[in-house]
């Protein structure tokens, strides 16, 4: 029985052996999607065409919330001097301009979200394009994109937003 025991306790001595020189030679890196929808060029891009193509809806909107207070601001004014029946009116009207104006506002901010995430699920897709190419390059086991804590030297966030800006 010793010699089993004795054989069983070299196997398993052996097999920690095995696994800690795996370990060693296990490379992992980690990559921060925030900086990269923050840096790359390419989400620059993205942020720029969503600007453009909703910075007319957006101005008309400020425009029409500024007609909106001011015609409140003078419905305050010149309450006192109208009839109960032209107030009850205009106060009517004020809300249903508001409801209108909030209604446009939600639809705006539901178009421009939607497109946001069209915009950022294309510059997700690219990056992780490159960050296997990254990882495939050099040689890593894992690449992992969220984490609570990791060690600085493990980031390859830097490589990949070049390799992204470098990628046209």
């Amino acid at each position: 029985m010793k010699s089993l025991s004795s054989h069983l306790s070299l196997a398993v001595l052996l097999g920690a052996m095995a696994v800690s020189a795996h370990a060693q030679e296990f490379k992992a890196g980690f990559v921060n999607t925030d900086r990269i929808f923050r840096e790359a060029s390419a989400a620059k891009a993205a942020q720029a065409k969503l600007e453009q193509e909703f910075s007319k809806r957006e101005k008309d909107l400020v425009d029409q919330g500024n007609s909106l207070k001011n015609a409140s601001d003078k419905f305050e004014r010149e309450a006192t001097t109208m009839s109960e029946s032209q107030r009850a009116s205009r106060q009517r009207q004020l809300v249903d301009q508001d409801r209108e104006f909030q209604r446009k506002r939600r639809e705006f901010q539901e178009d421009l979200n939607a497109r946001k995430n069209e915009e950022l699920a294309t510059v997700l897709d690219r990056a992780n394009k490159v960050v296997k190419q990254v990882a495939e390059a050099e040689k890593y086991d894992v690449i992992l994109q969220e984490a609570v804590y990791i060690n600085p030297k493990f980031d390859i966030t830097d490589k990949v937003i070049k390799a992204l800006n470098g990628a046209k």
